[in-house]
């Protein structure tokens, strides 16, 4: 006796050129924001030690809204 198993395939090209529009489109989004200043700053900030934050003044939880102070007001 023989057994036979048929599976469709269904494929739709237009969403996977879609789904890599979009997808190139928030990996630039992720570059522009990971390559700002600001961002660089954040980064910089957050790898000193509490120490160090506190002789500028700044706690830890509070890097960003430093930082973004004079962009966003928090």
């Amino acid at each position: 006796m023989a057994h036979i198993t048929a599976t469709p395939t269904v494929s739709f090209p237009v969403l996977g050129t879609i789904g890599r529009f979009f997808a190139a489109i928030g990996n630039g989004l992720v570059s522009m924001g990971e390559n700002s200043s600001r961002y660089r700053q954040v980064q910089a900030l957050h790898a000193l030690s509490d120490a160090e934050l506190a002789e500028r003044g700044i706690e830890r939880e509070n890097i960003v809204r430093v930082v973004f102070a004079d962009v966003y007001w928090m």
